[in-house]
């Protein structure tokens, strides 16, 4: 997600200073998602599967229409445990392809089901987290724009599909750094970042 690139403010009723980006949507969901979610660090195998998968989902898309499928994506994806999704078949992928609740694009879901095999597929002692962890940017100076991605998020894609990921451009693998808190990208005075 790089909707936060604005450098513009944003003061909700509640008076805290956060940034642009959740404001521009008018929503609630949004903004929920801005103040206890984006930037704040993500753990365990299940939660990344999750947050890359949606990332990818996201390609092309708003992100607050991501949001809004949310809980449809993981009905759908049995909560997003790569064992469980690893194991789709074609019954599966016609299944989703009916479903309304979520973003319906061939390439997505079967992108979706082989990461999860690639997820079961690490070699022995790596896994999702480490391989994040080991990409991790250095902090962006104070006032420099939020890029689309770095050298960093290059490496880790370009390590991702060596391992046999997809949809794991450098644009996806920063959105979704910056949305684990890998990277803080809240703008400088955003009462989120302080707390970071």
């Amino acid at each position: 997600m790089n909707d936060p690139v604005s450098a513009e403010k944003s003061a909700a009723p509640d008076q805290k200073i956060r940034c642009a980006w959740p404001g521009l949507q008018g929503s609630e969901l949004y903004q929920n998602y801005h103040d206890f979610e984006w930037g704040r660090p993500v753990h365990g195998e299940h939660e990344l599967f999750e947050r890359l998968s949606l990332e990818a989902f996201q390609s092309g898309l708003s992100w607050l229409t991501i949001l809004r499928k949310r809980e449809a994506f993981r009905a759908a994806f049995a909560d997003f445990d790569p064992a469980k999704v690893a194991v789709f078949d074609a019954a599966d992928v016609n299944r989703l392809m009916n479903d309304a609740g979520i973003v319906r694009n061939t390439l997505k879901i079967n992108a979706t089901i082989n990461n999860a095999q690639a997820i079961l597929n690490l070699p022995n002692g790596v896994t999702l987290g480490s391989l994040l962890q080991d990409h991790r940017p250095a902090p962006r100076p104070a006032g420099t724009p939020v890029p689309a991605s770095t050298l960093e998020s290059a490496a880790l894609a370009k390590r991702l599909k060596k391992l046999g990921f997809r949809f794991v451009g450098p644009t996806t693998s920063y959105a979704m750094m910056q949305a684990i808190g890998l990277v803080n990208d809240h703008q400088e005075d955003c009462w989120v970042r302080a707390e970071l």
